[in-house]
């Protein structure tokens, strides 16, 4: 009977722990105090982070998504809470008012790449730009990679320079960097 019960207390934990490393190894990264999980959407990992709750409410108020739950794939710059905070005073509260949900649109698209470009392929793509990488938006205008250190830095149509804080957040549609600043085209 004590070998039995040894048995079965053996093969719970080791249920137990193949559960466990089955949830933690689909988690990817944490954003905002929630995690991020490969198998979800853009949309379905966004709602759940504190630090992104600027970038979600203008994503609804600009009628996108639906787009950002679609297949994809897609790479999106996330601006933090903080970074929208760093507009000059009442952008936000004019962005997201139903008569402004054009340029909305247009600034949020601003931000979105076509394909899933993990940084690897940013850097990829500077290396083989000899220092720097342009790529064309969802929006349609340029934006401008370049590796200063470790990091990578984008800079918008505007001079703007943006910074990935938290790369490759994995998503079953692409991808998410988060950067600390609102680029503008």
């Amino acid at each position: 009977m004590k070998f039995n019960r040894k048995m079965l207390a053996a093969s719970a934990l080791l249920v137990g722990a193949s559960l466990s490393g089955v949830a933690s190894a689909e988690i990817t990264k944490m954003v905002g105090g929630a995690a991020m999980y490969p198998s979800k959407n853009i949309i379905q990992n966004a709602v759940n982070s504190k630090d992104n709750t600027t970038l979600v409410a203008a994503v609804k108020a600009a009628g996108l998504v639906d787009t950002l739950q679609g297949a994809g794939p897609f790479t999106v710059f996330a601006p933090t809470n903080a970074a929208f905070a760093q507009l000059p005073s009442g952008t936000v509260d004019s962005l997201l008012k139903p008569e402004n949900k054009g340029q909305l649109a247009t600034v949020l698209t601003y931000h979105v790449l076509p394909g899933h470009l993990t940084t690897a392929d940013l850097k990829n793509a500077v290396k083989d730009g000899g220092g720097q990488a342009t790529f064309t938006t969802v929006q349609g205008e340029p934006l401008t990679i370049t590796e200063k250190g470790r990091a990578l830095d984008i800079t918008d149509s505007k001079g703007r320079t943006a910074r990935i804080t938290i790369a490759d957040v994995l998503q079953s549609n692409g991808v998410i960097h988060v950067i600390n600043k609102v680029l503008m085209p």
